[in-house]
């Protein structure tokens, strides 16, 4: 009861009308952040945290945790509508979503996408509410024998994303792999194949590789396609229909429970939980041969979980003081330069400002599903803009996108680079997103193989000895096997279908 009288306390000030227009702004500016290549959270978030100097402490962390996930939000309008991701956490929505708005079905993707969303949000703010210190006391279990587990598991996502050739799938990842090697050394602090090139020294960023992948490949291709629009085919009603709700109901919850769970881990982030929301779908589908040519189940299950995990992020932020991702790092800068010290000590001392931001976060995704749908219409009359104009907006926004993040022109130069390489990867059929998701999982799976050796003679051996360890590594060999045994049989009914002239595509 003191709990929810405490969120009813925290919702009365957060309908105040400086709380929400501060919701509104935090909302809107995500959106748009995420809408946009390259722009995502965390530099939105580090722009505007120098205004929270003008700003009430309250009012301040409303408006950059809005930021926050609204960009979740806006990631998969330009990956459903233009084959784009915004953010990092939509590139599994790509794999469905656009294959839909081909088929004239981005209408409804984009709303099963929105619904979705907003389904996990909420789901993950009652996390917050009623279990954030239960839940962070059991997160901080997780040491790097578990967190290696988990990368290990996580990995076994690539025989899904294969495409048909596990050989191609595994040199993708291999290559992806070694991409994220070049860079500092997590232990020594020594260069390492930068081969005397100092720009290499900081390594290669994941959001020019995402946006030369991603955003420029797919200009490559429409140039040669010679597109008049971006979409071929009518998007269709934004409002999805009753089956489309039922079919897409179950994915969003299985996404949103993956995305909320995995998301108290630090470093586990909206990118990787995405990628294993969609395995997952894949796996228990009747027919997961539909997955890579428009599922809206391939839509709703990342897209819940990126929004949950986003949510529960919040939870070790504000128990312990630990962020699980970059936006939340600079969101804690934030609480450090209003005097407001996370972990027990905020609840107690701070409650109205801690429930205040809570359930602010219910308005901001009430906002958030309210905006978006009737806002869908304008991203989809964009895709209208003949493609001569939309191309070069799109390499603009790209450029702006890539040299955001570090300032540097090198990463603009990687991104055109890699725009060139996904092309010819594209044509030749050899899959893309084992290379991306293992440059997303590279540092993680060394630092903790690192850390795992150095805390025990025994060395990789611990990881067979510790009990929530074992099991990951376990449920990973099970995995495994269940992810060939699918692949061959969906490529199985794909050589019968096509035998038998059904169109697949």
């Amino acid at each position: 009861m003191d709990t929810l009288q405490l969120l009813l306390s925290g919702l009365s000030e957060a309908l105040t009308l400086e709380n929400l227009l501060m919701a509104a702004v935090g909302a809107l500016v995500g959106t748009f952040v995420g809408v946009l290549p390259g722009l995502g959270p965390t530099s939105a978030i580090a722009i505007l945290l120098p205004v929270t100097g003008v700003l009430e402490p309250t009012q301040g962390i409303i408006m950059l945790a809005g930021i926050y996930y609204g960009a979740m939000y806006g990631g998969s309008t330009t990956a459903i509508l233009l084959n784009i991701p915004g953010e990092i956490s939509s590139v599994p929505t790509c794999l469905d979503g656009y294959p839909l708005a081909k088929k004239g079905r981005g209408g409804p993707a984009l709303g099963i996408s929105a619904i979705a969303s907003f389904a996990a949000g909420i789901m993950g703010v009652i996390g917050l509410v009623f279990f954030a210190p239960v839940l962070a006391d059991q997160a901080l279990r997780f040491g790097p024998p578990e967190y290696l587990a988990l990368m290990l598991l996580a990995l076994t996502l690539m025989v899904s994303l294969s495409g048909g050739s596990f050989l191609k799938a595994f040199i993708m990842g291999a290559l992806g792999y070694v991409l994220a090697l070049v860079g500092l050394g997590p232990s020594s602090g020594m260069p390492r194949f930068d081969y005397g090139f100092a720009k290499l020294v900081g390594g290669l960023d994941m959001i020019s590789i995402i946006i030369g992948l991603f955003a420029i490949t797919e200009v490559l291709k429409g140039i040669e396609e010679k597109r008049v629009t971006t979409v071929i085919g009518k998007p269709g009603s934004v409002y999805p229909s009753k089956a489309d709700l039922k079919q897409s109901a179950g994915p969003a919850v299985r996404g949103g429970l993956v995305g909320f769970f995995l998301g108290l881990l630090p470093g586990c982030s909206a990118a990787i939980t995405s990628f294993l929301a969609y395995d997952l779908e894949k796996k228990v589908a009747k027919e997961p041969q539909r997955f890579g040519r428009g599922a809206l189940e391939g839509v709703a299950a990342p897209e819940a979980a990126n929004n949950a995990t986003s949510s529960a992020g919040f939870i070790p932020l504000f128990s312990l003081g630990i962020p699980s991702s970059p936006p939340l790092a600079i969101l804690l800068a934030g609480l450090m330069i209003y005097g407001l010290t996370p972990g027990p000590v905020l609840f107690e001392q701070n409650a109205s400002f801690v429930w205040t931001v809570i359930a602010s976060m219910f308005v901001g995704n009430a906002m958030l599903l309210v905006l978006n749908l009737p806002m869908v219409w304008l991203w989809v009359k964009l895709t209208r803009v003949p493609y001569g104009i939309m191309a070069p907006i799109i390499l603009v926004f790209c450029t702006i996108g890539a040299y955001s993040v570090r300032n540097s022109l090198f990463d603009v130069l990687v991104a055109f680079l890699f725009g060139g390489l996904g092309y010819l990867l594209n044509r030749y059929k050899w899959p893309v997103v084992p290379l991306v998701l293992c440059f997303i999982l590279g540092p993680l799976l060394e630092e903790s193989l690192i850390q795992t050796t150095a805390m025990s003679a025994e060395g990789l051996a611990l990881v067979l000895q510790r009990p929530i360890s074992s099991v990951i590594l376990a449920a990973a060999a099970v995995l495994l096997v269940i992810s060939l045994v699918l692949n061959r049989r969906t490529q199985l009914r794909v050589q019968q279908e096509r035998e038998r002239g059904i169109d697949i595509t």
